[in-house]
């Protein structure tokens, strides 16, 4: 219930009044929400939903009691010395209050569990979904969109049964009731009433729009705001600034934004505050009119103290709970464009999905034969094939080298082994079996990828290593560093494999990092190891190191390697040279060279250890 008087028009006036977001409506009219896919998800709480909404109703009316019972007080109880009744209205005031607070409470535990338990089946839901998604999703949506929809929106739609439906029964509950009771008491006084209060909604919505102008600008510089504390106070943008120079800079852009927001905080708060003040002189007179109709012989139809305190009562309620319907259509808008919102993620297709019925493949038992047959691949923005018609046998436990120039096609071919991406025509085989017929489960069991940038959680080296392989043991975990010859790295920390790494890995060099990836690829042990260009950040004493490790993760292994340096090439077993998405080339180094092709002219185009191809 809204405070009576004044306190009611102003506290609604600082929230009412809104009008429809022209983002909500584009929002909408995008991707429009059928309500019975809303109503669905709130099918399997509809005992909840109702109760809640039950609770609402007689709450309200429960609360309608109390002016009533002043009047009793007032008009009978006291001017009788009727003790008995005077207790017995006193405790049902005391009853009316007991009962709406004990109702609220239950109202309240049980719409925020329906809320939180829907919450969480889209959070998970969009979540699984987004994981499923192909890596092009990724490179084509700005990262903070995505964290965006999964905690904002998602947390935005718990309003929706929270807040949104059940304002709107128990203010719909509110007025009807309040009306009513009014009518009963005095509808001469109820008329009088009603007249006054349009004039103070319109002024309210007024002042409440102008407020919201002054609102959306300060929310932009807050964003603002906060892009420079990301960008700024980052370990990447902390680095950078140093590195540039840029720190002062960055300070004073940081200090102009804040400038820029105090000014609209201070016209935030001014905001219609002339009209606010109009409108509290309205409020007040608005009882002092009441008290005069009633003084009056023409219009007070013989009207009782008792009546009229209970109607400055009622009359006091009525404001708040009728802002609120008169911008449900707002409130509706909003709380629907964030399902949209969140829709729009759920009814993503998955380009990369398991198949409806995968072929049973024991990753033990996989030779590692892996075959392109006829493959080419055009990505969904481009203009012409990344590769075409690419014919290749990689036999099991062989090793296999990709060269050629930048946008040859040598990434886009490893990500196909992978399965990060699917074929637009031909098909990828590791051991006579279609990827697409495999289940990505086993594909990531059966093929491992060492790629040029690693990424590390923040959280244990323990734990970095284990993401691969959940029930990997600390001897295992061990045994692989060894193997990737980080083991002695880890133990010299302070805490050993239970050292965090530090946001992004920044604790360990980029050798360091290189070899934790390897070490955590062996724990998986996968029969098929793709090789992503995954020494060429690295400087020559490093690159030996790494190497040495990847030598040790390969052997016995079917082995695919985008190179970039001639010892790397050289002790593949068979090179591939790629060209305009094409193998123009393959064979062994000396077999190449001889040849005196395009990879002989790589090959003389540096010397020993130096880049083959960006």
């Amino acid at each position: 219930m809204s405070e009576p008087g004044g306190a009611g028009g102003g506290g609604g006036g600082g929230r009412s009044g809104r009008t429809v977001d022209a983002a909500d409506r584009a929002q909408l009219e995008r991707a429009p929400v059928p309500l019975r896919r809303v109503a669905a998800l709130f099918a399997p709480y509809r005992w909840q939903v109702a109760t809640v909404m039950a609770l609402i109703v007689v709450s309200s009316v429960v609360a309608l009691a109390t002016p009533f019972l002043v009047r009793q007080v007032i008009d009978e109880a006291i001017p009788r010395q009727d003790v008995t009744l005077l207790a017995w209205t006193v405790a049902g005031m005391v009853a009316v209050a007991g009962t709406t607070a004990v109702l609220g409470v239950v109202q309240t535990w049980l719409s925020t569990t329906v809320g939180q338990r829907v919450m969480h089946g889209l959070r998970t839901a969009v979540f699984s979904h987004l994981q499923r998604q192909s890596l092009g999703f990724f490179t084509r949506t700005r990262g903070g969109e995505v964290q965006s929809r999964l905690t904002h929106d998602i947390g935005g739609m718990q309003s929706v049964v929270t807040s949104t439906a059940t304002s709107l029964a128990s203010n719909a509950t509110t007025v009807i009731g309040t009306v009513v009771a009014m009518v009963a008491l005095s509808w001469r006084l109820s008329l009088l009433s009603l007249l006054v209060l349009p004039p103070a909604v319109l002024l309210t919505r007024k002042v409440a729009r102008m407020r919201r102008a002054v609102t959306a600008q300060r929310q932009r510089s807050l964003a603002e705001l906060h892009a420079q504390v990301e960008e700024g106070l980052s370990i990447s943008g902390v680095l950078l600034g140093k590195t540039l120079g840029a720190g002062p800079v960055q300070s004073q852009r940081f200090a102009d934004t804040s400038a820029d927001l105090v000014g609209l905080e201070v016209r935030s708060q001014l905001a219609g505050r002339w009209r606010m003040a109009t409108m509290s002189i309205v409020f007040a007179a608005i009882p002092a009119l009441i008290y005069l109709a009633a003084g009056l012989p023409a219009t007070s139809g013989g009207m009782t103290i008792g009546t009229l305190v209970a109607f400055t009562g009622l009359q006091g309620w009525l404001f708040r709970p009728l802002m609120g319907l008169l911008d449900v259509g707002v409130t509706v808008t909003a709380s629907m464009a964030l399902f949209s919102r969140v829709f729009e993620y759920l009814d993503l297709p998955v380009e990369i999905d398991d198949p409806v019925t995968p072929v049973p493949l024991d990753p033990a038992r996989v030779r590692g034969e892996v075959r392109l047959e006829g493959v080419s691949f055009t990505y969904p923005e481009g203009h012409r094939p990344a590769l075409a018609g690419v014919d290749l046998t990689i036999p099991a436990g062989s090793t296999l080298a990709l060269v050629g120039e930048t946008g040859s096609g040598k990434s886009t071919l490893a990500s196909l082994v992978a399965r990060l991406a699917d074929p637009t025509a031909g098909r990828v085989t590791i051991d006579g079996v279609d990827l697409r017929d495999l289940s990505l489960a086993t594909v990531a069991g059966v093929v491992g990828v060492v790629s040029q940038e690693t990424y590390l959680l923040h959280t244990t080296v323990r734990e970095n290593l284990r993401h691969a392989r959940p029930g990997a043991t600390d001897a295992e975990i061990e045994e692989a560093a060894r193997r990737a010859q980080v083991h002695e790295v880890v133990a010299a920390l302070p805490d050993g494999y239970d050292t965090v790494v530090g946001a992004r890995g920044h604790r360990f060099s980029g050798g360091e990092k290189q070899r934790l990836a390897i070490a955590r690829t062996l724990l998986r042990d996968p029969r098929v190891l793709v090789l992503d260009e995954a020494t060429s950040a690295l400087d020559t004493g490093t690159e030996r190191a790494v190497q040495a490790a990847l030598d040790e993760v390969s052997r016995g292994r079917t082995t695919i390697t985008i190179a970039h340096r001639l010892s790397t090439v050289r002790g593949a077993d068979r090179i591939a040279v790629l060209a305009g998405g094409r193998v123009v080339e393959t064979g062994a180094h000396d077999e190449l060279v001889a040849r005196g092709g395009r990879y002989a002219a790589l090959v003389a185009a540096g010397e020993r250890d130096v880049v083959l191809a960006a």
